[in-house]
C-alpha cells in the first residue's frame, strides 16, 4: 500500500464537530455513558424510531445481560459521539448523516437465512433467531480505517455459538454476510457509491475466536438504526468496516468471499482487514489513532491491542501484504 500524510485528514473527518469544538472541556473531564438494566428486547417501531438521535435511556433496555471477562476496562465513549457519528454509506457517506436518514428505519419484521455449507440451514424471524442465546457485554476498542477510534460497550452473541448451531460442514472455510438491500428505506443505495448490498466476510477461524459476535446492542439499549440494527458483526481486532450493520444473510462458503470495500478500491482495504500500524492507508498514515471524546492522538496498536488473542490465527503470515 502507499503511504500517506496525517495532514491529509482533517479534524472533522476525526472527530465530531461538538467534540472537536469543545476540545478544551473534554480535555479536562469526559463523561462516561451509563449502561441501563433489563427491560423488553423488541421495541415497539415508533419508539426506536423517534429515540434515533436522543439516547442513552430512550431506546429499550436489553434484559438479563451478562458481563464478559473478555472486556477492556477503558474508559467508554460518550453514547452521543458513538451514535452521531458513523460510517454506514447506506444512509449517507458523511458522519452525520445515518442518524438522521435512519430514523425512520424499519427493523421490523425481520428475517435473517444461514445458508451454504452447513447440516441445518434456515431462515429465522429475528427474534427466535436470537433467543437462545445469553446476551453478553463486551466492552470493546473500536478503530476505523480512517483514524478515528472508540470505546464500545456492545452487546451481542458470540459467533462461534451461532457456528457450532448450524453445524458447518467440511467445505465451509469461510463465512459471508450480506446486509439489506433496500434502496426505499435507505437512500444511499439509490447511488452507485458502493456496489450493493454491503458484503463482508471472515475466514472460519477467525468467525470462531471468542471476540467475534453479533451484536444486537449497545450500551444497554437496543442498537439504534444508524449503529446497524437489528444485527450487526463486530470484529475488534479489524478495522470498522468489516463490520457488515443491518445483516439478512450469513452464508457458509469455500472460498474467499470478495468484499465490498475489496471491489471498491483494493490497494486500500484488503480481505483480512487487521488493524496494523505499520501498513499505511493510500491516503493516510495508520500509525495513530484519536478517539472519539479526545484531541490528542493516540499510538495505534497492533491488532487494535488484541495480539495475546487473535496474532495466532495469523502466525506464518505476511501482514504487509496480507492486509
Amino acid at each position: 500500500m502507499l503511504i500517506g500524510k496525517p495532514a491529509d485528514i482533517r479534524y472533522s473527518e476525526i472527530t465530531p464537530r461538538a467534540t472537536y469544538l469543545r476540545r478544551r472541556e473534554f480535555l479536562q473531564a469526559a463523561s462516561v455513558a451509563a449502561v441501563g438494566t433489563a427491560a423488553a428486547l423488541v421495541p415497539s417501531l415508533p419508539a426506536v424510531a423517534e429515540a434515533q438521535v436522543q439516547g442513552p435511556g430512550v431506546l429499550p433496555k436489553l434484559p438479563n445481560v451478562k458481563t464478559s471477562a473478555l472486556s477492556t476496562t477503558e474508559k467508554q465513549s460518550a453514547y452521543a459521539d458513538f451514535s452521531t457519528y458513523n460510517n454506514f454509506y447506506e444512509f449517507g457517506t458523511d458522519k452525520a448523516s445515518p442518524a438522521i436518514n435512519a430514523k425512520r428505519f424499519r427493523t421490523r419484521p425481520w428475517k435473517i437465512a444461514i445458508e451454504g455449507h452447513v447440516a441445518k440451514p434456515a431462515a429465522f424471524d429475528f427474534d427466535e433467531f436470537v433467543k437462545p442465546y445469553a446476551l453478553e457485554e463486551r466492552i470493546y476498542r473500536h478503530r476505523c480505517v480512517e483514524t478515528w477510534a472508540a470505546v464500545v460497550p456492545w452487546i451481542g452473541i458470540p459467533m462461534a455459538d451461532i457456528v457450532k448451531r448450524v453445524e458447518p460442514t467440511s467445505k465451509a472455510k469461510f463465512i459471508e454476510f450480506v446486509t439489506l438491500f433496500d434502496p426505499a428505506q435507505m437512500p444511499g443505495q439509490r447511488d452507485e457509491i458502493l456496489q450493493w448490498p454491503y458484503i463482508e466476510g471472515l475466514r472460519l477461524d477467525e468467525a470462531m475466536n471468542p471476540l467475534t459476535i453479533l451484536a444486537v446492542g449497545m450500551y444497554g439499549e437496543v442498537l439504534p438504526n444508524q449503529d446497524g440494527a437489528p444485527i450487526r458483526l463486530v470484529v475488534p481486532w479489524k478495522y470498522g468496516f468489516k463490520g457488515g450493520k443491518s445483516l439478512v444473510k450469513i452464508r457458509f462458503v469455500e472460498s474467499m468471499p470478495r468484499s465490498t470495500w475489496m471491489i471498491k478500491e483494493p490497494p486500500a482495504y484488503g480481505f483480512y482487514a487487521n488493524v496494523n500500524p505499520m501498513v499505511d492507508h493510500p491516503r493516510w498514515s495508520q500509525t495513530r489513532e484519536r478517539r472519539l471524546g479526545e484531541f490528542l492522538p493516540r499510538r495505534t496498536t497492533m491488532f487494535n491491542g488484541y495480539a495475546d488473542q487473535v496474532a495466532k490465527l495469523y502466525a506464518g503470515m505476511d501482514l504487509r501484504r496480507n492486509y
